[in-house]
């Protein structure tokens, strides 16, 4: 699901209570941590230890009224989830997708608390046309500008598999 934390913290609690195997995965981005409801959701995933349960919190620093840092500045988001009793994996590269995996795999073998992943990201990664601009948070393309950024994903593609 993406966002709405509490309403995933509500699943992995049925989980839990229902003797389910399922694991919950919530995706946020970081504007989106200004939310009360965020850290009450996060307050109950701790409260019932639920192991069941990963964030990623795109931290991309980007929202869509300007960058995060100027909206509503975030303090050391690895401090904060840890003192809401959350076991934090830093994602130093959320674009890699090694990186992810390998985090994923760790959040798996948390047990008694919630986990989150801190995936700093470059947002539009890749495309000389959105890459770091806060503008394409609700944008649509117009011809011109899906014509080069298809261009750039797939020099970027043939980078990556011949690089």
């Amino acid at each position: 699901l993406y966002g709405s934390n509490p309403v995933c913290v509500g699943m992995a609690l049925a989980g839990k209570m229902n003797g389910q195997d399922y694991r919950v995965y919530t995706v946020m981005g970081d504007g989106e941590l200004a939310e009360g409801s965020v850290w009450e959701g996060a307050m109950a995933a701790c409260q019932y230890k639920l192991d069941n349960l990963c964030a990623v919190v795109d931290r991309n620093r980007l929202q869509i009224s300007g960058n995060t840092e100027d909206v509503m500045g975030h303090d050391d988001l690895h401090e904060r989830f840890g003192a809401f009793g959350w076991h934090v994996i830093d994602v130093a590269d959320g674009n890699d997708i090694d990186q992810l995996h390998a985090a994923f795999e760790e959040a798996k073998t948390v047990k008694g608390q919630p986990t989150v992943l801190i995936a700093n990201t470059v947002k539009g990664k890749g495309s000389s046309v959105m890459e770091n601009k806060a503008n394409w948070h609700h944008k649509v393309p117009n011809e011109e500008e899906l014509a080069q950024i298809r261009k750039d994903l797939a020099e970027r593609k043939e980078a990556a598999l011949h690089g």
